[in-house]
């Protein structure tokens, strides 16, 4: 857990160049919900490469950002140096001290699950002014149903590599409903209210070596041994080449919202 938690750190550039983008409406939503201003202090937990930062920066909006990766800190840094309502933290969110009752807003983007439930809520409802917002949101990419590339590419996983990616119950469609009461009765049962759930949907397209560039990027990817890493990446690749060499990846974007009392 540990090991996968800090992978993303060795691959900064990676990151930044391969992990989506979320859609403009996802950050209207939020902005709506928690009624941001210029005036607004935000606390972004696990930034990573920003992607979830630069949106808010453009509104204005003050954003602390807590990242636990050393190279990912020094990146973002230096990415929104001339952002003088930036700053970041290099630690853990669990270390993190920050007064109580401080923000507007504590949003994650695909990175809370990392952290303990019992850790995490309790800690952003203390550090949350009253009837200030928690946003956390996560991205499900999937690749175009019902296509020959899309068949191939599953056969590698559940063929010759699948002792090294065993079935994920989280991630079958039946499993979605569990997750979501899941993550909602978390929300409320540390005394969270007026819980939102809203899903935005994106497309991505992508070369072969684009998209294992991406996988390197995956915690579970990344800690493969060698050489098998090296064999599946190239696996993965050559099927996106035969196929003309491109690749839809479809983005689903789940957002929590919910308010502090």
């Amino acid at each position: 857990m540990e090991e996968r938690k800090r992978s993303f750190d060795k691959v900064v550039q990676a990151y930044d160049r391969r992990r989506p983008r979320y859609v403009p409406e996802l950050f209207d939503a939020i902005s709506q919900f928690a009624r941001l201003t210029p005036d607004s202090r935000l606390l972004e937990v696990g930034c990573g490469t920003g992607q979830a930062t630069e949106p808010f920066l453009n509104r204005g909006c003050s954003v602390t950002a807590v990242e636990l990766g050393k190279n990912m800190a020094v990146y973002v840094k230096e990415k929104f140096r001339n952002f003088p309502n930036f700053h970041v933290f290099n630690q853990p969110f669990e270390e993190f001290e920050g007064e109580e009752g401080e923000y507007d807003l504590l949003y994650s983007a695909t990175a809370f699950h990392w952290i303990a439930p019992e850790t995490g809520y309790p800690k952003a409802l203390r550090l949350l002014k009253p009837g200030g917002t928690l946003a956390l949101f996560w991205t499900r990419p999937t690749l175009a149903p019902n296509q020959p590339l899309t068949r191939e590419i599953n056969a590698l996983y559940a063929g010759k590599y699948a002792r090294y990616f065993p079935p994920d119950e989280a991630k079958k469609p039946e499993s979605r409903g569990r997750l979501f009461e899941k993550i909602q009765r978390e929300i409320e049962c540390f005394g969270f209210t007026e819980l939102s759930f809203q899903l935005f949907h994106g497309t991505r397209v992508m070369t072969g070596r684009e998209y294992a560039e991406l996988l390197d990027t995956y915690s579970d990817h990344r800690t493969l041994e060698e050489p098998v890493k090296r064999e599946f990446y190239h696996a993965v690749q050559s099927a996106i080449e035969s196929h003309g060499d491109r690749l839809e990846l479809l983005d689903t974007m789940d957002l929590y919202l919910a308010r502090k009392p």
